[in-house]
């Protein structure tokens, strides 16, 4: 699974109150909790970023509460992946759980800037180029089975194909 988009950066230890307020907690709807993501940080993100862009950030992205709206606002917005030095163990099972990629990468993400650098995420091959001066940055792959559970859509959908589900 090969995604390229424009690049949004932010910095460490960004919690999942600052992805998504709690006062907007009281919809599951991924397309409502996007027009407020990261708002509380940067009031017109919601408005800058086009489906398939990429949230890039520093360590810890993730942190704080166990709840699924954090990751579901991203994916509502249409963001394709989200790359960081590191992630909360919980936002990270999370996100695979409902299908978006997330990529730890140690290297390169000092230099990128938003709005303006493009990546392209190689998935499969565990690589992240910047499109705009071909810079290689290296993370782990994800196996086969991650990538098709991120393919379908998520665990459930995953899960019900996988085992031929009709609920």
């Amino acid at each position: 699974m090969i995604l390229e988009g424009t690049v949004w950066v932010f910095g460490d230890n960004i919690d999942t109150d600052a992805i998504i307020a709690a006062r907007y907690l009281s919809t599951i709807v991924p397309e409502e909790l996007a027009e407020h993501l990261m708002e509380d940080i940067w009031p017109e993100f919601p408005r800058l970023i086009k489906p398939g862009d990429l949230i890039v950030a520093g360590s810890n992205f993730g942190c704080g509460s166990s709840r699924e709206h954090a990751p579901l606002a991203i994916k509502g917005a249409g963001i394709s992946c989200v790359v960081a030095r590191s992630f909360a163990r919980i936002f990270y099972r999370n996100a695979i759980n409902i299908g978006l990629p997330i990529l730890e990468c140690e290297e390169g993400l000092d230099t990128l800037r938003s709005g303006m650098d493009r990546l392209q995420v190689d998935l499969g091959q565990g690589l992240v180029t910047n499109v705009q001066n071909g810079d290689i940055y290296h993370s782990a792959p994800f196996p086969p089975f991650m990538q098709e559970l991120i393919e379908r859509g998520g665990l459930v959908a995953y899960v019900k194909a996988k085992f031929g589900v009709k609920y």
